[in-house]
């Protein structure tokens, strides 16, 4: 197929493109630059441009006669959502819908959508399955969950294929430590926490140690980023005119605050102080994914099941690259 990866120069994106490309698709990653990074796409492959530019989509998708959208492009600080909502809304769900009508000019009827756990809100229960309620409770998952429902509603009335995959915590960088995570800022826990063991923060801190888990700390499910790479893949080839996926992407498996301080201080070797802080307000103390619907619909199963080897792969990365992709 000939796909069209907007956001491709992001962290997922960029990932997703190459696995893409070597898989035998022809690959453009569409992006603003925002937060991509040209560094992160393979020459000759990016078109910059914003999504709100709808003349331009439609342009590059008839151009490069795209059979298929992958979409990536968002903006994803949970807390800057609520402070400034109105960007969120219009970048997330504005854009994404000038993308769509877009996609409707030019006859594309095929896209894979990036979306979020954080549709879900505070869980009933977890591990989370596809079938608890969607209550986000901040904009970024709320504009997420737009976005699924407006392509519900495109797939039955323009007969189009979607996928709307829920990822946990995106994690790692690729085997061999060209493309990895390059945020500014940066709030992802492995990385900060690796920025301890490069000198370049005095410690990571733990936002409660009292919490209902069995350590006290917060629990997640980190997902290897070429994981999720290979499940958009899957989601893709199965695509067919009515077709919709909506499925949860983590390992099944939770790992708290501690376990990947831990997990780094054995990678790394190095001590990396940690401080311990009082609870983010609106933190669930365990999010954990229950992937068995991609599994079994997608035929989807991800490699990295422990902490140690996406924490080595992301090590690999801040190695080779200390300062990112550079200026």
């Amino acid at each position: 197929m000939n796909v069209l990866v907007s956001g491709g120069a992001g962290y997922v994106g960029s990932h997703a493109a190459r696995m893409l490309s070597r898989a035998g698709h022809e690959v453009w990653a569409y992006d603003n630059l925002v937060f991509g990074h040209r560094g992160a796409v393979a020459p000759g492959r990016l078109i910059e441009g914003d999504l709100l530019d709808r003349g331009k989509v439609v342009a590059t998708l008839r151009e490069k006669q795209i059979d298929a959208v992958m979409h990536f492009a968002a903006f994803a600080y949970v807390g800057e959502s609520v402070t400034d909502p109105a960007k969120y809304y219009r970048n997330n769900v504005v854009g994404t819908l000038s993308l769509m009508d877009a996609m409707r000019e030019a006859g594309v009827w095929r896209i894979v959508f990036s979306s979020t756990c954080a549709t879900y809100g505070e869980p009933r229960s977890v591990p989370i399955g596809e079938d608890q309620p969607q209550n986000p409770i901040n904009p970024y998952g709320y504009t997420k969950l737009v976005i699924e429902r407006a392509l519900a509603d495109f797939a039955r009335a323009y007969g189009w294929g979607y996928a709307a995959l829920r990822y946990f915590n995106a994690a790692g960088a690729s085997a061999d430590g060209d493309l990895g995570e390059d945020h500014d800022p940066e709030t992802h826990l492995i990385p900060l926490v690796l920025q301890v063991a490069q000198g370049r923060r005095e410690h990571i801190t733990i936002f409660g140690d009292r919490l209902p888990t069995p350590d006290g700390t917060c629990i997640r499910d980190y997902i290897h980023v070429d994981d999720l790479a290979s499940a958009h893949i899957s989601a893709l080839e199965k695509l067919r005119p009515g077709t919709e996926f909506r499925c949860n992407l983590g390992t099944g498996r939770g790992t708290s605050v501690k376990e990947v301080i831990e997990a780094c201080r054995e990678v790394t070797g190095h001590a990396i102080p940690a401080v311990v802080a009082p609870p983010r307000e609106g933190d669930p103390p365990a999010l954990v994914a229950d992937a068995g619907l991609a599994r079994r619909e997608l035929g989807w199963t991800p490699r990295f099941t422990s902490i140690g080897p996406i924490v080595e792969s992301a090590w690999k990365w801040h190695q080779s690259h200390p300062d990112g992709y550079g200026a």
